[in-house]
Parts: C-alpha cells; sequence; structure tokens
C-alpha cells in the first residue's frame, strides 16, 4: 500500500493495531453510520445506551480542568505535579532515595521542571512509592 504526500513520513494509511483484514471488517462495520449519519443497527438491544438526562457529564470536571475532579484534600496543582512526577517514574525505580530517583528521571528523559523537583527532596531518605515522594515535596495528599 502506498502512503499519501500528506502523511508523516514512515507511517501507512492502514493501522498497525490490526491486520488488513480486521481493518477491512471495522471500516465496513461503520460505512452505514457515516453514510446514513444515523444508527444502522437492526437490533435495539445492540445500541449503545444514550446518557440518561439527570446524568452528569463524565467528561469534566465541573470545577475544573481535571477529569473526574480533584481527591478530597489535594489541590489541582498538587494533582498535577503528582501526575508529573508518576509519568516519569516507573515502579521499579522504587525503593529509592533522592539522588537515585534524579538520576532515573534523567534516564527516563524527564524535563527539568520534574528532574528540578526531585532534587528538592531531602537528602537521607528512602522512598517507597511515588505518594512518599509527593509528601516529601510538601504537596498536600487525598484524606
Amino acid at each position: 500500500m502506498s502512503e499519501s504526500a500528506d502523511q508523516f513520513a514512515g507511517t501507512a494509511s492502514r493501522s498497525t493495531k490490526h491486520s488488513p483484514r480486521v481493518d477491512e471488517e471495522l471500516e465496513h462495520e461503520i460505512q452505514g453510520m457515516l453514510k446514513a449519519e444515523r444508527s444502522t443497527r437492526a437490533e435495539e438491544w445492540r445500541e449503545v445506551e444514550p446518557q440518561a438526562e439527570g446524568d452528569p457529564d463524565i467528561d469534566s470536571s465541573p470545577a475544573g480542568t481535571l477529569v473526574g475532579g480533584v481527591p478530597a484534600g489535594m489541590t489541582e496543582d498538587a494533582v498535577v505535579a503528582r501526575a508529573e512526577l508518576a509519568r516519569w517514574l516507573d515502579r521499579a525505580d522504587f525503593p529509592s532515595d533522592g539522588p537515585t530517583l534524579v538520576e532515573a528521571a534523567l534516564d527516563h528523559r524527564a524535563p527539568d521542571a520534574v528532574v528540578d523537583e526531585l532534587r528538592r527532596l531531602p537528602e537521607g531518605e528512602t522512598y517507597e512509592r511515588i505518594g512518599d515522594v509527593v509528601r516529601a515535596l510538601g504537596y498536600p495528599t487525598e484524606t
């Protein structure tokens, strides 16, 4: 299969997640919906159940930008900081002390802001999990 000029170099027009046969089956399955602009299922039980009238919107938090909201006892900034630290540290990096976590973050090519946060860790302590790191940095945790 050839690549079109508007795609990124080295990418094919078909996905690599499925085989070409499965891709064609999935494409065929949605053709009716694309052309008819409505569901094309014959059996009602196969339809996706619509959202009820009084149900809350599950895609966003009404109080902020975080999906799912903020746990009790934490601030939005603390949630973002914990998520960013956890993004760049693996479970295999624990238990470790501060300098070892800094090295692990550098090995994972973490941004400078994450490495700088980890450099603030008190010396001489061993951290078992990301929650210990967040508490040692002074961020609030859920209650």
